[in-house]
């Protein structure tokens, strides 16, 4: 039993609690204990975990396909969980070693809720009195405290099973006698609410007891009708006016009987001790006006005020798609010093979540505040760049007998140092610990190398991805914006898989890409869409066929492909209408070019032009790959003309393209939209303005993650080393040395000779000018699939070995299985050891070495060590 498989995902996810999808996918890796092994066939068996029949067996399936594989047997019930069993058979025909897993389905369909929504009776609302000086900012002031909902039942014996199925309009914490159900932040997350509104699925059979039992819910303003975005006219209430939650609970008991709760009319509501609580303005609790044991049986509900109700309808819902958000470190506080007026303390990492405080001994009614900041400004905490959003949390203390730590439950702040105002006495470091919350997807790689300012760019990578990747990959997690800008996404995608599974996360963001798009065709700039914008621009629509077609190359996602189609087709169908000529220029929304570029200027039509004929090749590929010929063949030619249009209109006889921006020649390139002949003079201007600046980038968003993989398929991989170990300015080195621990969203976001860039646009945690990840992986680590490969079937081993470095190891867990590259330079030689997962063989290239093939395995080989890697200078 050498082969063995890990990893076992039903609907990208391990193990998921709540699944609706009827024919749910199985994918899984590969692992062997032999070398040389490989999948030949596959059988999966499926049936309740209560026991009985199978309710599906695959047979022996002669296949080496390992990722979603489709469920193809009886009608799954609703609430019930499902085992299933895989077996393997290698190429040798042995048995590999059994593996199983489970999934349990959700409740199927909207229509098999019976719960109605709740909601806080407005004729309760705390009154507003006239403005006082010591009142918070007026943008604060105006929100209600978060709902405070409770009721109380009775089980007839003790529970044998409990699940709990929950959502809401705004954000929630479900409580079942005094304990959090589950341990999900910031749920139902975030979806456009107008297409899908995920709830969740808890175990709550370990909460509940026989006799008296009591469920309640604290329910935020959230995303649902809290602050987002920085559009000043329409600010919040996007999707609705009040937070609301929608419950069932489902109890089988021990006698046999069952009981099912839902939110109705019998709930009871009353404000607790958060006064407030919004993601970018911050939460206030005060102490004094808690109520204590209101989430358990039992307790004296004396003015708590019935609720309103209102049937379920509007949103569909669906069980959660992707993995939820989840408090996943602590960070503790590195130092801690006077200020004016208070303390500062910095955790020695920009990071995204909140900080649990640990309250003084001091007489109730204690004020103290915590302001939120990125950096310092000589020695202050540098607010200006969070524009409107507050990012302060406020608590007053009960006193000695209340709680012992403040933490806030429905709030998110991008920070590394916290302002803390009111503090009696002396707060010290043991004081604060900041908990990082993000959405809790399952690592994927790990990178390290000799040189000390590589690794903290890896680690900034890595931050920023964790610290945007908040129920939806926003583009900074700071300011009033955190938005799910498309091109971001698109761009840092390719790194991103690198790092986590992505595979949900980003599935099911895409979902909602695509059911936005306008009856013209377009997509927009954002995702969710909070409300109808102008099409998206060059580079920002065109994530709608980029990321499902790269979600395809990593993980074999072919049904969110098939979904996608047609919306990828009326994509290209959209620019090609208004833009006869094939030169993108008409129906481009803000068109924002390259950028961020620095230095440099990419005229707006050769960006979009390029991405015009990117699309349209993806399509056609993407047709072809479907088994649409004629589509296929359409947009083949159409590809081609725009390559042809893009030549003539932008490419000028001695080989410059536009402007002579590093991003033009780069674009060219990278997809192929230039004759063959043009291409050495076209990557000669390229190296020669890179090296003109002193081995300096100008590129924005849009070129940076194509700067490494160019110069390395051409030939120059020295140049791009000499790129990613630049720290004067612009540099990702610069930002190193002037204290970046995520990736900046400008080049210039502070400089020593200007200070900070504007204060409008400028954050510290932005992953898009983190894409170099791709490249470190790609190619300085050298893990790499073959053109047409789909989730590294076909691999490629091709380190390219830096000049700088010493040593490099990589770790990848990708969906065929662990690949690992390790390599390590000595005076004459490089000794490098690669591991290969089960499937087929891999090729391996190295810098002046005849390609060669290793099968499935560890191997060691040595190679002669360079005295220079590139080919040669232009």
């Amino acid at each position: 039993m050498s082969l063995s498989a890990y990893g076992l995902h039903c609907e990208h996810r391990s193990e998921p609690l709540g699944v609706d999808e009827p024919r749910p996918a199985f994918s899984w890796k590969l692992s062997a204990s032999t070398a040389g092994r490989s999948q030949q066939a596959y059988r999966i068996t499926v049936r309740p975990a209560a026991g009985g029949d199978p309710v599906w067996d695959s047979g022996l399936v002669s296949d080496s396909a390992h990722h979603e594989v489709s469920y193809d047997g009886a009608p799954l019930q609703p609430s019930t969980r499902y085992t299933w069993d895989l077996q393997l058979t290698d190429d040798r025909g042995e048995a590999g070693a059994p593996a199983g897993s489970w999934f349990e389905t959700g409740l199927l369909t909207p229509a098999a809720w019976t719960a109605r929504w709740i909601r806080r009776d407005p004729r309760t609302a705390p009154r507003i009195d006239p403005p006082q000086d010591e009142d918070p900012p007026e943008r604060t002031r105006m929100l209600a405290p978060p709902c405070q909902f409770r009721r109380e039942f009775e089980l007839p014996s003790p529970p044998v099973r409990a699940r709990a199925y929950v959502t809401a309009h705004g954000i929630y914490q479900l409580r079942v006698n005094g304990e959090q159900a589950g341990r999900d932040e910031l749920t139902p997350g975030w979806t456009n609410y107008h297409y899908r509104l995920q709830y969740q699925v808890y175990d709550v059979t370990g909460l509940l007891q026989a006799g008296a039992n009591a469920v309640g819910a604290l329910v935020a303003d959230g995303w649902w009708n809290g602050y987002i975005g920085f559009d000043p006219r329409r600010a919040a209430q996007h999707y609705g006016r009040y937070p609301e939650l929608l419950a069932e609970i489902h109890v089988t008991c021990e006698d046999g009987s069952t009981v099912v709760v839902t939110t109705d009319e019998t709930w009871t509501e009353r404000p607790g001790e958060i006064g407030s609580a919004d993601l970018l303005m911050g939460e206030a609790h005060d102490q004094r006006r808690a109520t204590p044991g209101w989430d358990r049986p039992g307790h004296d509900d004396a003015g708590w005020i019935p609720v309103l109700t209102a049937q379920n309808e509007g949103s569909p819902l669906v069980a959660q798609l992707d993995e939820p958000v989840r408090a996943t470190m602590e960070v503790p506080a590195q130092s801690v010093w006077p200020v004016d007026g208070g303390y500062l303390a910095d955790f020695g990492q920009n990071l995204v979540g909140r900080v649990r405080l640990r309250l003084p001994e001091a007489p109730a009614g204690t004020r103290i505040q915590l302001r939120h900041g990125e950096i310092l400004n000589h020695g202050a905490l540098y607010t200006e760049n969070l524009r409107s959003a507050e990012a302060t949390d406020v608590v007053v203390t009960a006193g000695p007998d209340g709680p012992a730590w403040f933490e806030p439950r429905f709030t998110t702040h991008g920070f590394r140092y916290a302002e803390v105002t009111g503090w009696p006495g002396q707060l010290s470091a043991a004081d604060l610990v900041a908990v990082v919350l993000t959405s809790d997807l399952p690592p994927a790689g790990q990178l390290e190398c000799s040189d000390p300012m590589v690794t903290q760019l890896i680690s900034n990578i890595t931050w920023g991805q964790r610290g945007n990747y908040v129920s939806v990959p926003t583009d900074c997690p700071q300011r009033d914006e955190r938005l799910g800008w498309t091109a971001d996404t698109q761009i840092f995608l390719p790194t991103a898989c690198f790092q986590a599974d992505v595979s949900a996360f980003i599935g099911r963001w895409t979902l909602d890409v695509l059911d936005e798009q306008d009856e013209d065709g377009a997509f927009g700039d954002v995702s969710p869409r909070l409300i109808a914008e102008r099409e998206g621009a060059p580079a920002w629509g065109d994530a709608g066929v980029t990321v499902p077609y790269h979600l395809w190359q990593v993980y074999g996602q072919r049904r969110l492909l098939e979904r996608a189609y047609p919306g990828m087709r009326a994509w290209v169908e959209h620019i090609h209408r208004h833009n006869p000529d094939l030169i993108w220029r008409n129906a481009d929304g803000n068109s924002y070019g390259d950028w961020l570029q620095i230095g440099a200027h990419t005229p707006r039509e050769v960006v979009a032009t390029a991405y015009f004929a990117r699309s349209a090749g993806l399509l056609a590929d993407t047709a072809a790959l479907l088994g649409h010929d004629e589509d296929a063949a359409r947009y083949q030619a159409l590809a081609r003309d725009v390559r042809d249009a893009f030549t003539e209109a932008f490419v000028q006889p001695d080989g410059t393209i536009g402007t002579g921006s590093q991003t033009g020649y780069l674009m060219a390139l990278a997809w192929d939209l230039i004759p063959a002949a043009r291409r050495d003079q076209v990557f000669g201007h390229l190296c020669r303005d890179i090296e003109d600046r002193g081995n300096r980038l100008s590129t924005g968003f849009v070129g940076v993650p194509l700067l490494g993989p160019v110069l390395t398929e051409h030939g120059r991989p020295d140049l791009a080393y000499a790129l990613l170990h630049q720290e004067e300015f612009p540099s990702w080195g610069y930002s190193i040395r002037q204290g970046a621990t995520t990736i900046w969203e400008r080049w210039d976001g502070w400089t020593e000779e200007h200070g900070f860039q504007s204060a409008h646009m400028n954050s510290f945690n932005h992953y898009s000018l983190g894409s170099v990840g791709e490249w470190l992986w790609r190619s300085a680590a050298g893990i790499d699939q073959a053109p047409g490969s789909v989730a590294y079937a076909d691999l490629v081993i091709a380190p390219q070995f830096g000049p700088r470095l010493d040593w490099l190891t990589a770790e990848y867990d990708s969906p065929r299985g662990l690949i690992r590259v390790q390599w390590r330079r000595s005076d004459d030689s490089v000794d490098v050891e690669v591991e290969i997962p089960p499937g087929r063989p891999a090729e391996l290239r190295l810098p002046g070495e005849a390609p060669s093939q290793l099968p499935p395995g560890t191997h060691r080989v040595r190679c002669a060590n360079p005295d220079s890697i590139h080919a040669g200078r232009m």
